[in-house]
């Protein structure tokens, strides 16, 4: 006969109040924002944000006070997030802080975690004695239904959403509204570090969303609702927190070279490095010894410092070559014996080692992952980030090791240390930097924004730069362009949320030749996803492309050097599929980008007919003592700067040198035998001649453009595509006679009549 077996499981449970006295003690600014949440908290309903920094202890201020507010006063509450660590994090600290003096009147309150992940609970689970439930946003958008007995006669609930800045997305807003059908007073509160880190249509989106807040002492209605705020810098200030200082070194090392799609997958998805590029990386002997001998030459200035290492024979491998260097180091690792290197050090061990560091006779403490929350090393003055993540929490985490400012017990300032690798393939790795935007809490003058501005751009550029040293790329044409031309006017800049929950962070590039293009997308992006029909908050790849390639061919025509990228729109179309608003457009106002431009440098040196001597002692003095170090932050690498100084060189000391010597006579097609495409490629103006004919040709006397099948009109190209009137397969050539403009529809059909051919 069959047992029912039995198995514990952290899903679900039953809390019970702690005895005694919760030891953490909130600051003074925790404590400022549960006395504001008391004042708005009287209100029947509101919906209003609490903005922490990183750092500031968002979820141990929220908790501690629902505790107090909603769970001991029989309240219930939904607390959505996007991630599985999010959540976990938001139970744990629920459980941890339920000490009897903050729930006194209740014998204990019922919990439950919902999300894909296999060690949750599903929405189906839901029951309707559950306090508290803690869910991820998709699973709980795609079984709104599973909500309805538990929010049955009830006429007042506590709606959290964690990372708040991502309550424009659609899952979110349509949680809200159906919890808000359901319930009369329905208490919003969203907790978040970078409220304004949006761009300005979604800054609006989140004031209807936001709209109680305080001001003075007194609740308020309008723009975005926050009933408590205080920037990193006033942290900083009080010495709650350290301040930043963020370093790059670049490696030299090239990975990634052929991931394929398992490798990729596995990085995007999981942050997990596969095991052969792991083992690349660890045992680069040039990569170790750069992360040790950055260390030696700033060790007074660095202090007690935490690596995280690639995996176990990275963290072994560094230790000993720190300790061979002379400075005194110890690894530590989970209680696991590892195949490969046989090691397996004990929690005692770990234990042990920790208290070396912690009494300061241990000077590196190197780390698999495992000081990433939890242990409390308030003297730690610097982290080495010697791997790559694309993980915002993991990042948060680990550089949140070294920001315990003295007032609690750490230190001053902060050093956050990055080794760079080159990737060949794109792969969003979360820059320490970026964290830190949106408040312009270290913005103070035009340096620090500039400083700032070139830190992201310098990430950007490196693989241009990285092109310009491979001699099996082509990088001519670029290379002909005015080097000014070459340094962007701005950028968009912007977060999203991928379907698994990972929260993506990317920037697009803006150069002289494409904004006029951006700007023009920007404005017909509602046509565009109307046309489409796209409802969905997330999209299939090949929609996407889809929408890229009607993008490029009515916006990104003509020549433009440097060119826009397909995966920078398609990103761009990511985001506003989930915001249904354009990103912001950050400007390099602040930049000065003559300082940058490499062909004035290249002009002084060829006017002054420098030696190689004096002209190797000019360039280093401008590497080392440019003001605020603006080529070094561009440039990343002194290699990059040498080799477009060269090329400007170059051109000043040979002029002819791009005009190369045909010795192939290729065959002869006229261009109107050409696809459009086709044409553009050979021909970027002519393509964009063609096309502003045909659409010109087809307007109405309102000055609309008209399909010449359905006769469907508009006022956005966005909304057409140009089509052949006779197909070039039955004889058909592609000049404006021979060219209309069909909607996309019509386009459709007709294409799948003729060969399936579309232009």
């Amino acid at each position: 006969m069959a047992k029912d077996y039995n198995i514990e499981v952290k899903s679900f449970g039953k809390v019970f109040p702690k005895k005694g006295v919760n030891a953490r003690v909130p600051y003074e600014h925790q404590k400022d924002a549960m006395d504001n949440l008391d004042v708005i908290n009287k209100s029947g309903g509101y919906s209003t944000m609490i903005v922490l920094p990183t750092g500031g202890g968002k979820t141990y201020t929220a908790s501690m006070w629902l505790l107090k507010n909603g769970i001991d006063c029989n309240k219930k509450i939904l607390w959505i997030a996007h991630r599985q660590m999010l959540l976990d994090q938001a139970a744990e600290s629920f459980q941890n802080f339920a000490y009897s003096e903050v729930i006194p009147h209740i014998p204990f309150f019922q919990y439950r975690i919902i999300s894909g992940a296999s060690c949750h609970d599903r929405a189906i689970d839901i029951e309707k004695s559950d306090n508290l439930l803690i869910v991820s946003k998709d699973s709980i958008g795609r079984n709104l239904g599973c909500l309805d007995k538990w929010l049955d006669d009830e006429k007042e609930i506590f709606l959290v959403v964690d990372e708040a800045h991502h309550s424009t997305a659609k899952t979110y807003r349509k949680v809200i509204e159906y919890v808000k059908e359901r319930v009369q007073n329905v208490k919003l509160i969203g907790l978040t570090a970078t409220p304004l880190r949006t761009s300005d249509g979604e800054q609006g989106l989140l004031a209807k969303i936001y709209n109680d807040g305080m001001q003075e002492g007194k609740v308020i209605h309008g723009d975005i609702g926050i009933t408590y705020q205080i920037g990193l810098k006033e942290l900083i200030n009080r010495r709650i927190l350290s301040k930043p200082i963020f370093e790059s070194y670049y490696t030299e090392e090239i990975y990634g070279e052929n991931l394929g799609l398992n490798g990729w997958e596995s990085i995007q998805r999981l942050d997990v490095l596969p095991d052969d590029v792991a083992g690349q990386m660890a045992e680069s002997a040039a990569r170790n010894k750069l992360i040790v001998n950055t260390y030696k030459a700033k060790q007074e200035e660095y202090g007690q410092t935490i690596v995280f290492a690639i995996n176990v024979v990275h963290a072994v491998q560094l230790s000993a070559l720190f300790n061979k260097a002379g400075i005194r180091s110890e690894f530590i690792v989970s209680d696991v014996k590892d195949a490969i290197t046989g090691v397996r050090i004990s929690r005692e061990d770990n234990e042990r080692k920790i208290e070396e560091y912690k009494s300061g006779n241990v000077q590196i403490l190197v780390n698999v992952n495992i000081l990433t929350e939890g242990i409390d090393l308030p003297q730690t003055k610097t982290v080495f980030l010697a791997r790559p993540t694309v993980s915002t929490i993991l990042m948060t985490q680990m550089i949140g090791r070294a920001l315990r400012g003295e007032a609690a017990g750490g230190t001053s300032f902060a050093y956050i240390v990055s080794f760079v690798d080159n990737w060949n393939e794109h792969i969003a790795w979360v820059n320490p930097d970026s964290l830190f935007n949106g408040s312009n809490d270290f913005a103070d003058n035009t340096i620090e924004r500039a400083k700032h501005e070139l830190r992201m751009i310098a990430v950007s550029k490196i693989e241009e730069f990285a092109s310009l040293l491979d001699n099996s790329v082509d990088t001519a044409i670029l290379e002909k362009v005015p080097f000014i031309q070459r340094i962007p006017i701005g950028m968009y800049a912007f977060n999203y949320l991928e379907e698994d929950g990972a929260d993506c962070s990317y920037q697009v590039m803006v150069y002289d030749s494409t904004r006029k293009a951006y700007e023009d997308m920007m404005m017909e992006m509602p046509g565009l996803f109307k046309s489409y029909g796209c409802v969905d908050e997330y999209l299939p790849e090949g929609l996407l492309e889809d929408m890229a390639v009607q993008c490029r061919n009515t916006f990104f025509l003509g020549e433009m050097i440097p060119p826009y990228e397909e995966k920078d729109v398609i990103n761009i179309l990511k985001y506003y599929a989930q915001h249904e608003t354009s990103p912001k457009f950050y400007s390099f106002d602040d930049i000065d980008r003559g300082k940058l431009d490499v062909s004035v440098i290249a002009k002084h040196i060829w006017d002054e007919d420098m030696g190689q001597r004096q002209k190797t002692e000019y360039v280093n003095s401008l590497w080392d003592n440019n003001d605020d170090n603006l080529l070094r932050l561009f440039f990343g690498r002194k290699l990059y700067f040498w080799r477009q100084l060269d090329i400007e060189l170059t051109k000043l000391s040979n002029p002819d040198i791009y005009e190369d010597e045909e010795n192939v006579q290729y065959g002869i097609r006229k261009l109107e035998d050409l696809p459009l495409f086709e044409i553009g490629k050979a021909n970027p103006e002519l393509e964009k001649n063609l096309r502003d004919l045909t659409f010109d040709k087809s307007k109405d006397e309102d000055g609309k453009y008209v399909c010449a099948c359905c006769g469907k009109r508009g006022t956005e190209r966005i909304l057409f595509q140009v089509d052949h009137i006779m197909p070039l397969s039955k004889g058909g050539k592609t000049v404006p006679e021979n060219l209309q403009i069909l909607c996309r529809q019509c386009n459709g059909i007709k294409g799948d009549k003729i060969d399936g051919t579309i232009l």
